[in-house]
């Protein structure tokens, strides 16, 4: 029987998914992280499917997302995405340090996933934890600053003032350096990683994880640990497909 309980780690509202016989056992734990708008309820079907394999699951809710929404609209929530972002690495490692508190951990075997938003958490966080083992981006995007750089263009086309100076804007952009994956691919240092991505995704560009999958290729001396799989014709939605092939991939690399 799968066994769902809802916990609170360091205030971060989490659903923790197990085989209910080993609950109380170290297990390899996968940590997925949802999109923006999204919460941490929408990735129980992939949980579960992970969590029959013998994996012990973890869907935490994102600052400002599910049971962690305060009184903001959307545009203002919209103009926090990378401070959401950014709290979601310190989150991350505040349920590593519990995970290894409770000895929930087996032998370190730390796999961090997400979509869309927690795609471009999963990159960003690659480049500041050496202990996450194994990743899945789905949606995401590695060039967080880019991406960054072309929402401020598009929002200043429409004609939309930003709440932000020039200086101000070049500062957050800035910012992002350091948790930019395309800026520093060297700390993959080999790590498996796995990119699910629609080509007719209209949100974050395809294009991005697909140039950097490029780019990085040739630094993998094991060839089954990276892979790209582009979907023909899928949108900004994950497909079952997309579901299937993250769990093959865990299965194999975590």
């Amino acid at each position: 029987m799968i066994h769902i309980e809802k916990e609170i780690w360091h205030e971060i509202p989490i659903l923790v998914i197990v085989d209910s016989e080993k609950k109380e056992e170290p297990l390899p734990v996968l940590t997925y992280i949802h999109g923006f708008t999204s919460a941490k309820e929408h990735n129980l079907p992939l949980a579960y499917l992970m969590a029959e394999k013998g994996y012990r699951v973890l869907l935490p809710d994102c600052f400002l997302h599910g049971e962690r929404v305060i009184n903001l609209d959307e545009k203002q929530r919209q103009m926090k995405f990378f401070d959401i972002i950014k709290q979601n690495i310190l989150d991350l490692k505040l349920i590593k340090e519990i995970l290894d508190q409770r000895g929930l951990l087996l032998d370190n075997r730390f796999g961090l996933a997400g979509t869309s938003m927690g795609g471009i958490t999963t990159a960003a966080a690659l480049t500041q934890y050496p202990w996450i083992k194994s990743a899945a981006i789905l949606m995401g995007t590695p060039k967080i600053t880019i991406y960054a750089g072309q929402i401020i263009q598009e929002i200043q086309k429409q004609g939309v003032n930003l709440p932000m100076s020039t200086e101000e804007i070049e500062k957050m952009l800035e910012s992002l350096n350091a948790i930019d994956l395309s800026m520093q691919p060297e700390r993959l240092d080999g790590r498996p990683l796995f990119f699910w991505h629609g080509e007719k995704d209209m949100v974050v560009p395809f294009d991005h994880a697909h140039s950097f999958h490029q780019q990085i290729l040739g630094e993998y001396k094991n060839q089954e640990s990276i892979r790209f799989i582009p979907e023909i014709g899928a949108g900004h939605k994950v497909s079952r497909l997309a579901i299937l092939e993250t769990v093959k991939w865990f299965e194999l690399q975590l």
